[in-house]
């Protein structure tokens, strides 16, 4: 054992002050912090504490997968798989059930949208699991003569409910994106039935339309997402958090080109929103100003289609300036399963708090 010198536990503290300087987190360093276990397809993702929650899969398929979705529980640390809670109440067999996005009430309890069962809420304490209302109806197409608020969808055609994203306002209002339905619902506080708050024609995608919801940092708008509208060109609008709001209440806050798809959101402290580009060739993570124009994009390096983003879905601001991001690897996890990740990305931002109520 060799007894260091002044002279030279000087020398060693000044080679560790430089190498934690070279080794400082950059804007924009992508790391894995977890893998996704079967069925993989994470979506949902919300931080609490020192913990990580994902739901999943979010696909379609499930009919025949012989699978409970489930939320994994992982450390923000480590990335260590702590729990896994299964969703209770599927018809695993012969008919589609998955877990969509995911959002926490004012007392930590946990809400998870569901395509077969509905809306449900989880007491993580416990993992015991309660309905908090209905499944998303299926809506009949709207007459001409119909408003915004009717219960009927603007989609062309008739397209099964697929209830994507959640968001709380400050009154306890649940509200839900329907990605093929052309809507967003409201459930009250307390939970119960859905009812349509808000459709138009712009919210329809020929496979995936209006999907990420936020409530602004002021809590006066909701923002959106349109992943593919009928040009195929993603988009984030914003309507004013009011109890009727009209067609021309809708606002375009940016648009992106076209096959970009714009899916999940978040607001960084900064007063940037944060979206996660989808789909393969621009997948990665936009970053908007508050006055809609981009102040930055990560992206996979060039001629890299799926590494290190691969379809992502969803972020979630960890408190330490970075997101974690869910990459849903919708068109490889099925042949690379390792595909299913969650990522740690450092932006250098901390979240804006999130609207968070006491609920019934």
């Amino acid at each position: 054992m060799r007894i260091a010198t002044p002279l030279f536990r000087a020398a060693l503290l000044a080679a560790t002050a430089v190498c934690g300087v070279a080794h400082a987190a950059k804007f924009g360093d992508v790391s894995v912090l977890a893998q996704v276990p079967a069925p993989g397809f994470p979506e949902g993702i919300a931080v609490r504490g020192d913990r990580v929650y994902v739901a999943g899969p979010a696909t379609l398929g499930t009919a025949i997968n012989n699978q409970a979705s489930r939320v994994w529980e992982f450390s923000a640390a480590s990335g260590a798989l702590t729990r896994t809670f299964l969703t209770q109440g599927e018809q695993v067999f012969g008919a589609e059930h998955a877990n969509s996005c995911i959002a926490f009430d004012g007392l930590g309890r946990l809400y998870v949208l569901n395509t077969q069962i509905g809306p449900y809420r989880l007491d993580l304490a416990n993992g015991m699991q309660a309905s908090y209302g209905p499944p998303i109806p299926d809506l009949n197409p709207c007459l001409p003569t119909d408003g915004p608020q009717a219960q009927c969808t603007t989609s062309p055609g008739i397209t099964p409910p697929l209830p994507n994203d959640l968001a709380f306002d400050a009154a306890g209002n649940l509200y839900v994106s329907d990605s093929m339905q052309a809507t967003i619902f409201r459930i009250p506080p307390g939970g119960g039935p859905a009812q349509v708050w808000f459709h138009d024609y712009r919210l329809f995608g020929p496979y995936i339309g209006v999907n990420g919801l936020r409530v602004s940092p002021d809590g006066s708008k909701l923002f959106l997402t349109v992943t593919n509208d009928l040009l195929g060109i993603g988009r984030v609008y914003t309507l004013p958090l009011i109890d009727a709001p009209q067609a021309a209440d809708l606002q375009t806050f940016h648009n992106y080109i076209l096959a970009e798809g714009p899916d999940g959101i978040a607001f960084g402290a900064s007063g940037k929103l944060y979206v996660t580009l989808a789909l393969p060739g621009s997948s990665g993570i936009s970053i908007l100003n508050p006055d809609g124009s981009e102040a930055a994009r990560i992206k996979n390096p060039l001629l890299s289609l799926t590494k290190p983003f691969d379809a992502p879905a969803n972020l979630a601001f960890d408190g330490n300036g970075n997101v974690f991001v869910t990459n849903h690897a919708f068109a490889t996890g099925l042949l690379l399963p390792k595909q299913f990740q969650v990522l740690k990305v450092f932006v250098d931002d901390v979240g804006a708090p999130l609207v968070m109520p006491i609920v019934p």
